[in-house]
């Protein structure tokens, strides 16, 4: 009995009081640092599904983690609590590229520092990773990889004719890389897409003109998988 009673004084005197001035403050640098990543996520991001849609939940993200930290860490009875509520309520995102996935811990990351009062540690790590982010993909460019990671969309309006190995054969034998994205079809169209790598310009072109060559009805857009700015 006693036990109990030294329990329930311990949890009811955890509560520490947060400072208004400390909690705007950390809020405010949450959302600052989220609306970065998200830029930096849109600008450099390699991600072919809507980066710009995904990244419109970092901002809220990082703040609710912020606030929930803020609100935890003043309670010892709160933090237990916390634990049986995730057990209730789960989060499942959608995610369909590791890059997302990674997009996300460096944004719930960004509110776990900031809540628990880390402001300097949380800000450094912030600017080193993105330099590292900016950094590999100016040397990227650098190094004359300006045709890698480029959107292939073939479009056949008579797949009777044009069926997908023959588009594949072609692109493996001029791509350095290639992965089959999504693929279409239907009784008429056959619509696919791929994520596909040339060396230089030259090989580039010959792919091009190998696949225009299969049919006239064929249709082929070429787009740079960060999009057209």
């Amino acid at each position: 009995m006693k036990k109990l009673r030294a329990l329930s004084q311990f949890l009811s005197t955890q509560n520490l009081p947060v400072s208004i001035f400390d909690f705007t403050l950390d809020i405010l640098l949450a959302a600052l640092l989220s609306y970065i990543l998200s830029r930096i996520y849109i600008r450099y991001g390699t991600s072919l599904s809507n980066r710009k849609m995904f990244a419109n939940n970092f901002l809220l993200i990082g703040m609710t983690t912020m606030l929930i930290i803020s609100i935890v860490k003043a309670s010892l009875a709160l933090s237990l609590g916390l634990v049986g509520a995730l057990s209730i309520v789960r989060f499942r995102a959608a995610i369909k590229e590791p890059e997302e996935l990674s997009y996300l811990f460096l944004t719930i990351g960004i509110g776990l520092g900031l809540g628990a009062n880390q402001r300097l540690i949380t800000i450094t790590s912030f600017l080193i990773i993105i330099g590292i982010i900016i950094g590999r993909r100016y040397f990227q460019k650098k190094d004359g990889e300006g045709f890698n990671n480029l959107v292939l969309a073939v479009s056949s309006h008579n797949p009777h004719k044009v069926g997908l190995e023959e588009i594949v054969e072609i692109l493996k034998n001029n791509c350095s890389r290639l992965t089959l994205k999504r693929m279409d079809e239907k009784k008429d169209i056959l619509e696919a897409s791929f994520l596909v790598e040339f060396h230089d310009f030259d090989q580039f072109l010959k792919g091009k003109k190998e696949l225009q060559s299969l049919n006239e009805a064929i249709d082929i857009t070429f787009l740079d998988n960060r999009g057209i700015l």
